[in-house]
């Protein structure tokens, strides 16, 4: 139970009546400049909650005396940034993709955009700076399925891989050991050759053979890969799902089918353009 409340003798302020130990508590006013300022605070929230979007309802909020609106502000400034680059974006869909790196203003605005679709619409996959992932590509590096053109790679994005376009880029490999064409020891001996093409495991004749007689059609005999066919280059070191034997035995018991979607119809033909000169910028264009 708090003690009686009483008058301190050395501060001169009361005591709230709680008592601790022998310590009493005193009941000493908060500093007037602090209270003014609260009200203030108070005096404030509440005229901006009248001027301004604030107090929500079940199906609406109220909009404020000034009629302020933060999405209208922002559809303003997408329309004017809008109109500020539609000579740029006019100017780019009326030239090919290489006579749009030709020009250094034209060039200069679509590494700018470029980057910021990319983070927008790529990066979710390929990561920041398109350096990929696991089942990913890297975008950065020198290897390419379909070639990095800036011809080839303004294709791959217009028509994607395996995707709902009817020019989509399009490569089948065979569920070798799922479809019954080879046995689980037969994989592994073409996987330790394949790994052996980099470097990676001892070469394995039985392997060689099969792999001259079921693989090389796409591949090449040395594993160099074929770019018209999407045929990864086997021999390079750069490994799009991992370079472990488990991982290289998988892809070839059930193959990998990755997709990459059509932009032709999400992206405008400009954004499309802009996307692969930036994407050819990376480092790894040709």
């Amino acid at each position: 139970m708090p003690s009686k409340i009483e008058k301190d003798a050395i501060s001169g302020e009361h005591t709230t009546g709680h008592e601790w130990d022998g310590i009493k508590e005193l009941n000493t006013p908060l500093p007037k400049w602090w209270l003014y300022v609260f009200y203030a605070t108070i005096i404030f929230s509440i005229v901006w909650m009248i001027l301004y979007p604030s107090v929500p309802s079940l199906s609406t909020y109220f909009g404020g005396t000034l009629g302020y609106s933060q999405r209208a502000e922002v559809e303003a400034n997408l329309q004017k940034a809008a109109a500020a680059q539609a000579s740029f974006r006019d100017r780019i869909r009326s030239l090919d993709i290489t006579e749009m790196k030709a020009d250094p203003e034209l060039n200069r605005f679509a590494l700018a955009g470029g980057r910021v679709l990319f983070a927008e619409n790529c990066a979710g996959c390929h990561q920041s700076g398109g350096v990929g992932a696991k089942g990913y590509p890297n975008l950065a590096d020198d290897d390419w399925l379909w070639g990095g053109s800036l011809e080839a790679i303004e294709y791959t994005i217009r028509h994607g891989v395996r995707s709902t376009s009817d020019e989509t880029r399009t490569s089948q490999m065979p569920r070798f050991l799922a479809d019954g064409m080879l046995t689980a020891p037969q994989i592994n001996a073409v996987a330790d050759h394949v790994l052996s093409l980099s470097g990676l495991a001892k070469p394995n004749a039985e392997g060689a053979a099969i792999f001259a007689e079921q693989c090389a059609s796409c591949h090449g005999e040395k594993g160099e890969g074929n770019r018209d066919l999407g045929a990864p280059n086997l021999a390079d070191k750069i490994w799009l799902y991992g370079s472990d034997r488990a991982s290289v035995v998988q892809t070839i018991s059930y193959s990998r089918n990755g997709v990459m979607p059509t932009w032709s119809g999400r992206l405008d033909d400009a954004t499309i353009k802009m996307l692969a000169l930036y994407v050819h910028a990376l480092g790894g264009g040709e």
